[in-house]
């Protein structure tokens, strides 16, 4: 099993503008939002399955814990409510489908994959990807 334990600092993101506004966020606040993006630090705890994420911008905080294969709620990066799912999409790719909790809204999910030393962060909704490495 893959370790995904660590304290991961961004080094690019691509794309993370025109995921936003494929999901319908206002320019003034996609423009605070990319900036914040662009440097964020990530914690990641791991023991087995179960997994905390913190995310930290200069703008906000996030926190998610959950276990893969239990259904857990989040917060998306535009601020919808959703219900999230996480699997093993292969030994070193976690794969997280999102739902909404309320009304109709984009469907997304996101993934997190291990290479080396390197995590690769992919945000995925219709046919926009924002990607993120970090080391």
């Amino acid at each position: 099993m893959p370790n995904f334990a660590g304290n991961w600092k961004m080094k690019s993101s691509e794309n993370f503008d025109e995921l936003l506004k494929a999901l319908g966020v206002n320019a003034m606040l996609r423009k605070v939002a990319v900036a914040a993006a662009s440097t964020p630090q990530v914690e990641i705890r791991q023991d087995g399955e179960q997994f905390y994420i913190k995310t930290s911008t200069s703008v906000r905080t996030t926190e998610i814990n959950f276990r893969i294969g239990e259904e857990f709620n989040e917060e998306t990066v535009d601020g919808r409510k959703v219900k999230s799912l996480a699997t093993w999409e292969s030994e070193n790719k976690i794969y997280c489908q999102q739902t909404l909790l309320d009304g109709d809204g984009p469907k997304t999910y996101w993934t997190r994959e291990l290479n080396g030393d390197e995590l690769t962060l992919v945000s995925t909704h219709q046919w926009v990807v924002a990607v993120g490495r970090a080391l």
